[in-house]
């Protein structure tokens, strides 16, 4: 399948910016639209490197006007644009709602309106809950059960998706991806929050007893997969994305203590958020069928990363300075 014109939504995020930087290498003939609000996750310094190379486009996916703007003329739309922390779903759920599903459905209709070829929906391992106490690995075909405002949203967007392939005939692949890391992450995830936080001799807090497990995916796996999907996954069918790797969050923690030789006694415990979700795990056989294969281990990608935000102080503390982070912080850690 060949792409001219492509649509990336949430482009100034995380996952998003780092597929914009996976495909402008790999795929130098495409005319690569990013769409993004620009939230306080979203940030245009994500995009620096190669804003000469791409058109930006400041706009809501769930305002119709700024989601047929950004889709006319395209071959393919990339849904990265996410409200996409549980914590932050489980104080007010209706940011969630409205641009996951919302928003979703929005693009979907200018998807099918401007005679889009592919639209691929970003997911997330979240949809199918909690697999504590068991060793499955979950499938594609394993039935849903979402336990946050952040997983429910994702899993409805999903439900969308697929009826407009029923429906409507459009052409739709989604990706479920694991817990995903590397540069560019908002410093309110664990992986970088450890980060950051033990650069700056902070306590590096841990729900619970630390044990809740996930399968830790570095973003350029993350980016290869959904554009290997993109090209070769079939219509109207989902694919699992994860490293095969099962690390709980106090494993995380020492391994980035290590790194940067500090002290184990940063380690914080604080009571657990509610309803969590203590594994995730899935199985990504389908996506290796089409040729998908991860180039880091969890070590490997935890060292590099932890080497881009000790090279990128200022990104960070940026971030890190915005009220928005500081009232994060203070709610979910310096509270409990």
């Amino acid at each position: 399948m060949h792409f001219k014109r492509v649509v990336v939504t949430g482009g100034a995020g995380f996952i998003g910016a780092n597929f914009v930087h996976y495909a402008l290498s790999a795929h130098p003939d495409w005319q690569i639209v990013v769409l993004d609000k620009l939230t306080y996750a979203g940030n245009l310094e994500n995009l620096e490197p190669v804003m000469d190379r791409i058109e930006f486009i400041q706009g809501d996916i769930a305002n119709p006007a700024d989601a047929h703007k950004a889709l006319r003329g395209a071959d393919a739309v990339l849904n990265f644009a996410a409200e996409s922390h549980v914590d932050r779903s489980l104080l007010d759920a209706s940011a969630f709602v409205r641009t996951n599903v919302e928003g979703t459905l929005v693009l979907l209709e200018a998807a099918r309106r401007e005679g889009v070829k592919r639209f691929l929906q970003v997911s997330t391992d979240e949809v199918y809950g909690d697999l504590h106490g068991s060793d499955h690995h979950s499938l594609e075909t394993d039935p849903f059960r979402p336990r946050s405002p952040y997983a429910a949203s994702k899993a409805g967007a999903e439900h969308l998706v697929f009826a407009y392939g029923f429906s409507h005939g459009l052409d739709v692949v989604v990706t479920r991806g694991s817990n995903t890391y590397g540069p560019y992450q908002y410093p309110e995830k664990i992986i970088p929050l450890f980060i950051t936080n033990a650069l700056a001799d902070q306590p590096l807090p841990l729900y619970g007893d630390g044990s809740a497990v996930r399968d830790y995916m570095h973003a350029y796996d993350h980016a290869a997969g959904i554009d290997l999907v993109l090209h070769q996954g079939v219509s109207g069918e989902a694919y699992n994305l994860g490293a095969r790797e099962q690390v709980s969050g106090v494993q995380v923690a020492d391994a980035i203590l290590e790194i940067l030789d500090k002290p184990p006694t940063l380690k914080r415990f604080v009571a657990d958020r509610p309803g969590h979700d203590y594994r995730y795990s899935v199985n990504p056989a389908r996506a290796e069928a089409l040729g998908w294969t991860r180039k880091y281990s969890f070590l490997e990608g935890l060292r590099e990363t932890v080497q881009w935000y000790m090279q990128n102080r200022a990104w960070w503390q940026r971030v890190r300075a915005k009220r928005e982070h500081q009232s994060l912080m203070q709610t979910w850690y310096e509270q409990r």
